[in-house]
């Protein structure tokens, strides 16, 4: 289901009036001290509210980054300069939102795709000029975007975009899933600015973009032997991060058609290499061996059992909650639901990702032995991998080098196709989006747990005799 987000960002609601309400940001409050900025919209309209809000946020970003530009030329006689952009900006943004208009640079207005916005801004001059048809010059300045241009650099484009843009982007994310989400721009930018330099972000070229493309494909295709290529998916991702960083601050500044100078840059990438299933022996004499997981930590030992007959993705079982694992209901099964608000917020992969799966066999089982969940390794993907990822190769429970612990999830799929699971069933119980027209609820958790019953791994006894041994004081408190 697709849920509709109204941006409130920067509006607070004060005896029904709307105002504009924002901090100056960290990295410009040595040079901006109004420290929390407010301002009354004189509306009680949340629609016209948002719009002065855009006008004012727009101004704010052009002036702190004039500021910025002021500031880097390093002298302390800068003072005068960095009051007269202040004062300048600040009287040009209220004039130009007063008569209902953002402030946009005059080099901006005087492009061909703005043509007709630059008539309208004419007409207005000349409707509001005196008697004697003299536009006052504080009034044309504010309306055609007379003041200084200010220069935005690729690290100070990055820092708005994570913090002004992207709000839509992080707003369901757990505090680690916007730590990776965050890591990743900021390793493509930093690979960027590397290479290319720090560049003014409206200076970037065609020719930069194309001199950015071919460094990449020297690492794509090394000269020298000796040196690891980097994979051409590796490259396209880093180029496209940066591509939709010069498109979304442009947008975002009201430029939504300034032709982007990373536009069709990628490499051809061949098909990502399939993940092997684990075998059905495999799993049953070698991983469901009694004692084949002892000494490795109790909660590491129940995930595996989880992911075994439940195909979930790895990120789904560890961050299951206690409330999360139904085992009083008719029939046993867990829960995968995103959280979208509060301190244990977290987002699913996909919309369709959000799914009941009932508990047979091992997967049962471990559920029991987990009452509080798995706290340890919740919202820790990273720390999880490396932990199961080392505990399965010093015991040698891989086939092959290319299997991994996903290889469970891939083995649940292929499990059910084989005995001839329906497959609106098995798109239900993956979590992947069915391409065929969507009939019902997928079956009653009783139904679904008749066809898990088909593929579960029968299993000894001895599995969880060997755990409770040593274990049971961990997991019954």
């Amino acid at each position: 289901m697709v849920r509709r987000i109204v941006d409130v960002t920067y509006l607070h609601k004060r005896d029904h009036v709307w105002w504009y309400n924002r901090r100056v940001p960290k990295q410009f409050a040595h040079l901006d001290t109004r420290g929390r900025i407010r301002q009354s919209l004189n509306t009680t309209s949340l629609e016209e509210a948002r719009v002065k809000r855009d006008l004012l946020r727009e101004a704010d970003d052009h002036y702190w980054a004039a500021l910025a530009g002021v500031s880097a030329s390093g002298t302390a006689a800068n003072d005068d300069q960095v009051a007269a952009v202040e004062h300048r900006y600040k009287s040009a943004a209220s004039r130009a939102l007063a008569v209902g208009f953002s402030y946009k640079p005059v080099e901006e207005l005087a492009t061909g795709e703005n043509i007709e916005e630059l008539l309208i801004r004419l007409l207005h001059i000349r409707d509001q000029s005196g008697v004697d048809e003299t536009p006052k010059p504080q009034h044309v300045e504010a309306v055609l975007g007379g003041a200084e241009r200010p220069k935005v650099c690729v690290s100070q484009a990055l820092e708005i975009y994570i913090n002004e843009i992207s709000h839509n982007a992080q707003i369901y994310k757990s505090k680690h899933q916007r730590y990776s989400w965050e890591k990743v721009k900021r390793t493509s930018t930093k690979y960027f600015i590397d290479k290319m330099g720090d560049l003014i972000l409206e200076e970037i070229t065609r020719d930069h973009a194309l001199k950015y493309k071919a460094w990449w494909a020297a690492q794509i295709s090394p000269k020298d032997p000796s040196v690891k290529p980097i994979s051409a998916n590796t490259a396209n991702r880093h180029i496209g991060n940066i591509r939709s960083l010069y498109g979304d601050y442009y947008k975002h500044i009201g430029e939504e058609n300034r032709p982007n100078p990373f536009r069709n840059i990628h490499f051809t990438a061949k098909i990502k290499k399939e993940v092997p299933a684990f075998e059905n022996e495999w799993v049953r004499k070698r991983v469901l061996a009694p004692g084949a997981l002892m000494g490795i930590r109790p909660e590491l030992q129940l995930i595996v059992y989880l992911l075994i007959e439940t195909g979930c993705r790895p990120s789904e079982v560890i961050n299951l909650r206690p409330e999360d694992i139904k085992l009083d209901a008719a029939v046993p099964y867990i829960s995968i639901r995103a959280r979208n608000s509060g301190a244990e917020k977290r987002e699913l992969k996909t919309d369709t990702s959000e799914r009941d799966i009932p508990l047979v066999g091992v997967a049962l089982e471990a559920a029991k032995r987990a009452p509080t969940a798995f706290e340890r390794y919740r919202d820790k993907n990273e720390l999880f991998s490396a932990n199961i990822l080392k505990a399965f190769r010093r015991r040698n429970l891989f086939p092959t080098p290319d299997h991994v612990v996903y290889s469970f999830r891939h083995a649940f799929e292929k499990r059910m196709q084989e005995a001839n699971i329906d497959y609106a069933l098995r798109c239900l119980l993956m979590g992947h989006k069915n391409t065929r027209p969507a009939y019902g609820d997928g079956g009653s958790l009783e139904y679904r747990r008749t066809e898990l019953l088909k593929i579960v791994h029968s299993f000894d006894a001895g599995v969880f005799e060997v755990f409770d041994e040593k274990h049971a004081d961990w997991w019954r408190g």
